[in-house]
C-alpha cells in the first residue's frame, strides 16, 4: 500500500511534529486505550484501523503471515508467520538476529555504558536493574534494534541456551523513534521493560535480551512461559526460571512494535555487515565470535 502523499505525510514524519505528537500525551492512558481497543473483534473498526495504520506507516506485508484473516487489529499485529518464512542460519559460534529490525546504536560496552543516540548515553545497570549483570558484560558487545509499527512482532532466541532469570521493570511508554531518542535522556531505562537472561549452551556466560516497551504496546508477552508484562502487572517482578530454548524458538511478543537489545559477553563482535540503519530479519547473523588476539 502507498504511504499517504505529501505534503500531509512530510507534516507528520517531521521530527519536532512526530516528538509531540506520540509523546507530549497522556502517554501511559492512550497505551492502556490501545491495548483495549485494539482487541475489539469488529470487522469494520478492524479494517478500517488496518487501513489507516498502512497509510500512515507502510505496508504490513501480510502476505507473509500464516493466516490470512484476522480477527482484530491486535490479532494482525501479533501474527505469526509462514513456516520458513524466517530461515535460521545455524553457523556455530554466531547469535542470530531475534527480532526484524532496525540496527540503531551498537558497538563495545565500555564502559558500562551503552549508546542511545549522538552524544548521549546511558547506564547499563540502570537498564538492567542489576549491576552484577551488567559488570559481567564489560567489555562485551551490545545491538539496539528497532521494530518499527510494520514490522513483524515476535522476538525469537538468538541462540541455543536455557532462560535463567526474567525481571519485569515497571515503567513509562516514551516513543523510542530516532525523534525521541535525540531529545529524551535514558529513554530505554525509563521505559517499561522486560530484561531476559540465558545461559549459552556452549559458554558458561550469559547472553542477555532486554525487550522495551513503549506508547501503544499494550503489553509484552512472553510465549516460552506464557506470562504478560504490561500496565496493570502486579508482580512478581523477578522470576527465577529454567528453559531450554534452540536458536530461532520464539520467546515472546510485542502487543505494537518498539525495541529489543541484545547483550553479549567479550568473545563477541559484530558480524560484517551489522552498522547503524542496516535493516535485518529473524534469523540472519547479527554478532559472531572475535578473532582471537595474533
Amino acid at each position: 500500500m502507498k504511504k499517504m502523499p505529501s505534503p500531509i505525510l512530510r507534516i507528520f514524519a517531521a521530527e519536532p511534529v512526530n516528538f509531540v505528537l506520540t509523546n507530549w500525551i497522556p502517554r501511559r492512558t492512550f497505551t492502556r486505550f490501545m491495548a483495549w481497543f485494539s482487541r475489539i473483534e469488529q470487522p469494520l473498526i478492524r479494517d478500517a484501523s488496518l487501513w489507516l495504520w498502512q497509510l500512515f506507516g507502510g505496508d504490513l506485508e501480510l502476505h507473509e503471515a500464516r493466516k490470512s484473516s484476522f480477527s482484530s487489529v491486535r490479532d494482525c499485529f501479533t501474527r505469526e508467520l509462514q513456516e520458513g518464512a524466517r530461515p535460521i542460519d545455524r553457523t556455530p559460534g554466531i547469535m542470530v538476529s531475534p527480532c526484524d529490525g532496525i540496527v540503531g546504536a551498537c558497538g563495545s560496552i565500555e564502559p558500562l555504558q551503552l549508546l542511545q543516540a549522538k552524544g548521549i548515553w546511558y547506564p547499563l545497570d540502570a537498564l538492567l536493574m542489576d549491576y552484577a549483570l551488567a559488570k559481567s558484560y564489560a567489555g562485551g558487545t551490545y545491538v539496539t534494534l528497532r521494530l518499527t509499527s510494520t514490522m513483524y512482532h515476535r522476538f525469537h532466541a538468538p541462540d541455543d541456551g536455557e532462560l535463567c532469570e526474567v525481571r519485569y521493570v515497571p515503567g513509562d511508554t516514551w516513543n523510542v523513534n530516532p525523534a525521541t531518542l535525540r531529545r529524551v535522556r535514558n529513554v530505554f531505562c525509563r521505559n517499561e521493560r522486560v530484561v531476559i537472561t540465558a545461559k549459552r549452551v556452549d559458554d558458561v556466560r550469559f547472553m542477555t535480551l532486554v525487550a522495551i516497551a513503549a506508547i501503544l504496546v499494550g503489553g509484552i508477552h512472553l510465549t516460552v512461559m506464557d506470562a504478560t508484562f504490561n500496565l496493570t502487572y502486579a508482580g512478581p517482578q523477578r522470576i527465577t526460571c529454567r528453559h531450554s530454548v534452540e536458536r530461532g524458538q520464539e520467546l515472546g511478543y510485542f502487543s505494537h512494535g518498539s525495541t529489543i537489545i541484545l547483550l553479549a559477553p567479550p568473545g563477541f563482535a559484530l558480524s560484517a555487515a551489522i552498522t547503524a540503519g542496516h535493516r535485518i530479519r529473524v534469523g540472519e547473523p547479527l554478532l559472531c565470535r572475535a578473532a582471537a588476539p595474533a
